[in-house]
Parts: structure tokens; C-alpha cells; sequence
């Protein structure tokens, strides 16, 4: 696996050779495994880190230490890194389950929903997907398009959804994948906000959802019938008018015969 991208404790030159092999195989380690099946010592190590990476995640947030999941693991960091070239691989590999569950989740909406609705519900079972761990939210995007089969099967179905989305009408036109990967983090970084953290991410979300919908074109106002009575009368004033000035001219004209 490659050690180009590694995190400031790189791993021994001996671990970083094979990185022409790791450098075609994506971020993730699941990636490769495809390429060149891991030895039976090798896989032990790669469930070992992925158990102490969710233990240790969950309790110190994302950014935790990699030296401290190689610790927890047994192995050593250099170890780590031929598995998982950065943090983001890991984590993907980490929350891999969960990817694959979001993407069946988006692949049944698309057929069970109106296309706008499922796309709502996707967004928000993203939002809690990407509260998994504190702190998973800032590396969303990079894990996201990981490369993982479980990144690339959820954001293919993601963009299917969109995609229904927006040829039904229901969906904004001018909004992509990545603005909402983009907004979704937005929403989750804010849940992880004290105090109303929680409640506050369900009012950005009702708002992000609003704002996605397409606007509907404005209805066309009926003739007021207000408008009609207040017209109606006038006329009557015109011809009222007009009788007072013929009125007029009348007593004028007998008027000026008198004298």
C-alpha cells in the first residue's frame, strides 16, 4: 500500500515499496484487496485495526491518533499505513457496514418514493451516517469518494436518486452531488454543536430540504369580483354627472329667456 499520502509518522521504507500498487488502488484499502488477496496474517491485522479504529473513533471523535488505533490494535504504525494510506481510507474502511446499508437504503427509495421524497429521506439518514463518529463530518467529502466499493455504491445510487429527482421537476436543476455531501456536512458538524446541537440540525435540515425543492411556477390570480362591483358604479356616476350638468344648463337657459 502506498505511503505517499501518509499522515506525519510515515511508515519505514520497507513498508512504503509497493507503492506503485497502492497508488492505483484508491484511498481505501478495500479497494486493492481485489488486486492481491491479503495473507491470513495480513487480514487478522487489517479486523484487528478496524475494531480499535471504531473503539477508538467513537470515543475520542475522528481525529483521534493513528498511533493510539495501531496501539490498541497490537501493531505497528507502519502497519496501519500499508492498510490505510491516510486517515479518510480509514475511516471509510471503518464505517464500510454503514456505507453499504446507505446505498441499499438509496437503491430501494428510488423505486418506493416519489423521486423528491426519497431524496429527502436519503439526506437524512446521510446526516446521521455522517454523525457516526464527532469530527466524521470535515473528512465526509474525501470518504465519500473514497473509492471503497461501499463509497462508490452509495454515491452511484446518491446521484441515480438526484438524478430521478430533478427529471420529475422536484428537485432544484442546479444542485449536485456534491452540494449536498457539501451541506450534509454543514448540518452534521452543527449537531455536534452543544447545546441544541441535535435540535438545531433538525431545523437546518427541514430548511436545506425546502430550499432543494424546485419552485413551482406562481399561480395565476382569478379576476376579483371586488374589482368588478367596485367598477360597476362609474358609469352611474358618469350619467349621474351628466343629468346634474344638463340639469344645469337647463335653469340656465330659462334663466336668460326670463329676462
Amino acid at each position: 500500500m502506498p505511503s505517499a499520502r501518509s499522515t506525519p509518522t510515515p511508515p519505514s521504507a520497507g513498508a512504503s515499496a509497493p507503492s506503485s500498487a497502492g497508488a492505483s488502488a484508491s484511498s481505501s484499502a478495500g479497494a486493492s484487496e481485489p488486486q492481491r488477496p491479503l495473507r491470513a496474517d495480513a487480514r487478522r491485522n487489517r479486523e484487528r485495526l478496524l475494531v480499535a479504529a471504531d473503539a477508538v473513533f467513537t470515543e475520542r471523535g475522528a481525529d483521534a491518533s493513528l498511533e493510539d488505533i495501531a496501539r490498541r490494535a497490537g501493531v505497528g504504525i507502519g502497519t496501519l499505513y500499508r492498510h490505510f494510506p491516510t486517515r479518510e481510507a480509514l475511516l471509510a474502511a471503518t464505517v464500510e457496514d454503514q456505507l453499504h446499508a446507505l446505498a441499499r437504503k438509496t437503491q430501494a427509495l428510488a423505486g418506493s418514493a416519489p423521486p423528491g421524497d426519497a431524496l429527502s429521506e436519503f439526506i437524512a439518514a446521510f446526516v446521521a451516517h455522517a454523525s457516526t463518529y464527532r469530527g466524521l463530518a470535515t473528512s465526509l467529502g474525501v470518504a465519500f469518494h473514497g473509492g471503497s466499493p461501499a463509497c462508490c455504491a452509495a454515491s452511484a445510487a446518491a446521484s441515480h436518486l438526484l438524478s430521478l429527482a430533478q427529471a420529475a421537476g422536484e428537485i432544484r436543476r442546479d444542485i449536485d452531488l456534491d452540494d449536498i455531501v457539501s451541506l450534509v456536512t454543514a448540518i452534521a458538524l452543527a449537531a455536534q454543536q452543544p447545546p441544541e446541537g441535535p435540535a438545531r440540525a433538525q431545523r437546518l435540515l427541514a430548511t436545506f430540504l425546502a430550499g432543494l425543492r424546485a419552485p413551482s411556477a406562481p399561480p395565476q390570480a382569478p379576476a376579483s369580483p371586488k374589482r368588478a362591483r367596485k367598477g360597476a358604479p362609474a358609469p352611474a356616476a358618469g350619467r349621474g354627472g351628466a343629468a346634474a350638468s344638463s340639469g344645469s344648463s337647463g335653469e340656465r337657459r330659462r334663466a336668460v329667456r326670463r329676462r
